[in-house]
C-alpha cells in the first residue's frame, strides 16, 4: 500500500464552548500515525455571483406554473412564442429531479411539433439520464430507437447515458453485462469510442460490484487507450471500494493515484474519513483528517457530518463533541444533516435528553424543520426503546407543521411491533391510509423480523413493552 507514514504528535488546540453542547472533555495529546494526502489544487473564489440567465428564469417560471390545473402542455402552449430548445432542456433537468418523469415526455413530444425544433443527440442523451435515473430503463431504451430513427446519429454521449441508465436497474449483475456489452460495441464505431466519463462510469460500477479483477482489467485497457484517468475516476473507485468496506483495495488504488501523481481533492478527503469511520478505524480517520487540515483544501460540513456520525456509531461521545467544537472554532454553519447527525449521534449514545434538547431547539428556532429531522428523533426515541415517546413526537407533527414520509411510518411500525403495542399499531395503519402510504411486500417482512427478534432476546419472564419503554442514562462506552 503506497500511503506514506509519519509519526508525530497531535498538536495542542483550545477549543470554544459552542450552543449545541455541555462542555465536554477534549482529547488528550498523544502519538499517532499520520497518512500524508496533501493536496496542491488551487481554489479560485469567485468575488461575484453570476445573475441568472433569461433561459432559468423562465424555466422557473414554467415549473411554477405546471400543476394537475394547468398541465404541461397548456402551459407551454401560453409561452409558445419564446420556449427554445434550451429551454426544454433545462425544464428536463428539473423535472428529472422531481419523480415527475413523464412530463418530461410531455414536454419532447411537445418540442417535436414545434417549426423549431431539430432532431439533437443533447436533448435525446439528457432524457436518456432523467429514464434511467427514475428507474425507467425501457423507456430509455425506446428514446435510443426513436433516436435512430429520427436520423440522428449516436454518439459517446448518448452511449454513455444509456450505459448509466442499465446501472440504475435493480438487476445489477444483468446491468453490468449490458452495460460491458455497449462499452465493447462503442469501440468498433468511430463516432462513439469510449471517453474518460465511460471508463469513470464502469469502473465505479464494477467497483461496487465488488469485481476487482474486472477493475484492474479495465483499467489496463485505459492504460492501452488515448485516455487518461484523472481524479473522478479514482474517487469513484475509491468511494465505491469504501462503501463496500474493501479498505485495502481502497488504499491500493489511493497508492495508483499517487503514482499518477494526481493529487487528492476535498472529495477523495471526505471519502477517505468517511471509509475510514464506517469501519471503526478512527487512528486512519483522524490522521487523514489532520493531513487534510495541513493541505490546500478545507474541510467541507460533510467531513464533520461523518466524523461525528461514525463517533456516534462507535459510542465515543467525547471525541464526537470534539469534533463539533473543532467545527466551531473553524467558524463553520451546521446544516440540517448536521443537526441530524448531532441528535442520532446522542441516540446511539444513550443520551436521548440532549438529543431532545437539540431538537426543542430547532423546532424553537427559525431555521424549518424538515422531516428527516423528525424522522432523526423519533428513531432515536425507538432506538432507544421508548415507543411511547416516539407516539408522543409523531402527534405532535402537524403542530410543527410536518408531513410525516414513508420512512417515519416505516421505522414507528418497526418499533410498535417489535414492542409487542398493538393499539399504536393500528392508530399507526389508520393514519398510513389517511395519509395514503401503501406499504409494500419489504415494509411488512421487516417488520416481521422486528418482532421475530425481539421475541427471541425477551426472557419469558419479561414483557415486552416494559422491557421496552424504560428510560436510559447518558452512558459512554
Amino acid at each position: 500500500m503506497s500511503i506514506s507514514f509519519t509519526h508525530s504528535l497531535q498538536p495542542n488546540c483550545s477549543f470554544n464552548y459552542h450552543p449545541w453542547l455541555r462542555p465536554g472533555s477534549l482529547l488528550p495529546e498523544r502519538p499517532t500515525t499520520t497518512i500524508s494526502c496533501n493536496s496542491t489544487r488551487i481554489v479560485r473564489k469567485s468575488s461575484l455571483k453570476r445573475d441568472d440567465s433569461d433561459a432559468q428564469q423562465l424555466v422557473r417560471l414554467l415549473m411554477r406554473s405546471f400543476s394537475d390545473k394547468e398541465p404541461p402542455l397548456k402551459t407551454l402552449n401560453k409561452y409558445v412564442r419564446v420556449v427554445r430548445t434550451e429551454h426544454c432542456f433545462l425544464l428536463f433537468e428539473e423535472l428529472g429531479k422531481t419523480d415527475k418523469w413523464l412530463q418530461c415526455l410531455e414536454v419532447f413530444r411537445w418540442m417535436q411539433k414545434q417549426r423549431w425544433y431539430v432532431a439533437d443527440n443533447g436533448v435525446y442523451s439528457k432524457l436518456i439520464s432523467v429514464m434511467g435515473k427514475k428507474g425507467q430503463t425501457r423507456m430509455a431504451m425506446w428514446l435510443f430507437s426513436e433516436m435512430r430513427n429520427s436520423g440522428c446519429r449516436a454518439d459517446t454521449s448518448v452511449y454513455n447515458a444509456l450505459i448509466t441508465a442499465h446501472l440504475h436497474s435493480s438487476d445489477k449483475p444483468k446491468a453490468l453485462a449490458k452495460a460491458l456489452g455497449y462499452f465493447e460495441k462503442m469501440k468498433g464505431i468511430e463516432r462513439c469510442k469510449p471517453n474518460i466519463v465511460t471508463y469513470n462510469i464502469l469502473l465505479r460500477a464494477l467497483a461496487q460490484a465488488r469485481d476487482v479483477q474486472k477493475v484492474k482489467g479495465l483499467f489496463k485497457d485505459l492504460d492501452e487507450s488515448f485516455v487518461s484517468p484523472d481524479i473522478y475516476t479514482y474517487n469513484g473507485i475509491m468511494d465505491a471500494y469504501g462503501k463496500n468496506g474493501m479498505i485495502r483495495e481502497m488504499e491500493s488504488m489511493l497508492g495508483q493515484m499517487k503514482s499518477k501523481q494526481i493529487k487528492p481533492d476535498i472529495i477523495t478527503f471526505n471519502l477517505l474519513i468517511d471509509s475510514y469511520g464506517k469501519k471503526q478505524e478512527f487512528d486512519k480517520m483522524e490522521q487523514v483528517f489532520k493531513s487534510l487540515l495541513h493541505s490546500k483544501e478545507r474541510p467541507t460540513l460533510p467531513t464533520f457530518n461523518s466524523m461525528i456520525i461514525n463517533y456516534g456509531k462507535a459510542r465515543l461521545l467525547s471525541k464526537a463533541e470534539h469534533v463539533l467544537s473543532k467545527m466551531t472554532e473553524m467558524k463553520y454553519t451546521p446544516n440540517f444533516i448536521t443537526y441530524e447527525s448531532i441528535i442520532m449521534m446522542y441516540g446511539l449514545c444513550d443520551c436521548v435528553s440532549r438529543a431532545q434538547d437539540m431538537f426543542d431547539r430547532l423546532v424553537n428556532s427559525e431555521k424549518g424543520m424538515k422531516v428527516s429531522t423528525f424522522n432523526a428523533m423519533l428513531d432515536v426515541y425507538c432506538m432507544n426503546g421508548l415507543p411511547m415517546e416516539a407516539h408522543k413526537l409523531f402527534e405532535s407533527a402537524n403542530s410543527i407543521g410536518l408531513v410525516p414520509n414513508s420512512s417515519t411510518y416505516k421505522l414507528l411500525y418497526k418499533a410498535y411491533t417489535k414492542a409487542n403495542m398493538k393499539e399504536l399499531l393500528e392508530n399507526l395503519l389508520k393514519h398510513m391510509e389517511k395519509d395514503g402510504i401503501v406499504p409494500n411486500k419489504r415494509f411488512f417482512l421487516e417488520a416481521l423480523g422486528a418482532f421475530c427478534s425481539s421475541k427471541a432476546s425477551l426472557p419469558e419472564s419479561t414483557n415486552a413493552t416494559t422491557a421496552l419503554t424504560r428510560p436510559k442514562d447518558c452512558v459512554e462506552t
